[in-house]
C-alpha cells in the first residue's frame, strides 16, 4: 500500500510524462486540483523537488519548469534542448561531458548537487521553416 507522499509522486510523475510540453509547478497543481481541490502549492514543490533529487524529473532553470525523465543513465549527463519557435523539448545523455565538467572544477572545492545542460536555439522542423521562407 502506498503513502500518500508515494501516491503524489506518482500522480505527478505521470503529470509530466503525459505533457508534450514542460509545465510549471502551477501547470502540475491545475491538473491535479480536478480531483483534489485541497492540494496545496507546498506538496507540488516537495514532491517535484523530490522528483528532481531522485532523477526522475529535471528542472528546466530557463523556463522555471519541469519535464519527467526520459533517461535513467543518472551518471552521465542530461543535455536538454529546447526550440524558442515551438517549445520543444528533448533529452539527450552526453557520456563524457559530466566527467570534462568535473575535471574543469577539480581543484576548486565546488561540490555539484547536479546537473543539467540547457540549450536553447531552434529545432530541425522550426529551422526548416525559417530557412525556406
Amino acid at each position: 500500500m502506498r503513502s500518500r507522499k508515494e501516491k503524489w509522486q506518482v500522480a505527478v510523475l505521470e503529470i509530466l510524462q503525459a505533457s508534450e510540453k514542460p509545465m510549471s509547478a502551477y501547470d502540475v497543481l491545475g491538473e491535479l486540483r480536478n480531483a483534489n481541490p485541497r492540494i496545496a502549492p507546498p506538496t507540488i514543490y516537495r514532491t517535484l523537488s523530490y522528483l528532481v533529487e531522485k532523477g526522475r524529473a529535471h528542472r528546466l532553470e530557463s523556463l522555471n519548469a519541469y519535464i519527467a525523465c526520459k533517461n535513467h543513465k543518472h551518471d552521465k549527463s542530461a543535455v536538454i534542448t529546447i526550440c524558442e519557435d515551438c517549445g520543444a523539448v528533448d533529452e539527450y545523455v552526453a557520456t563524457d561531458v559530466l566527467k570534462v565538467l568535473s575535471n574543469v572544477i577539480a581543484h576548486s572545492g565546488f561540490a555539484t548537487l547536479r546537473h543539467v545542460i540547457e540549450l536553447q536555439g531552434v529545432c530541425e522542423n522550426c529551422g526548416f521553416e525559417q530557412t525556406s521562407v
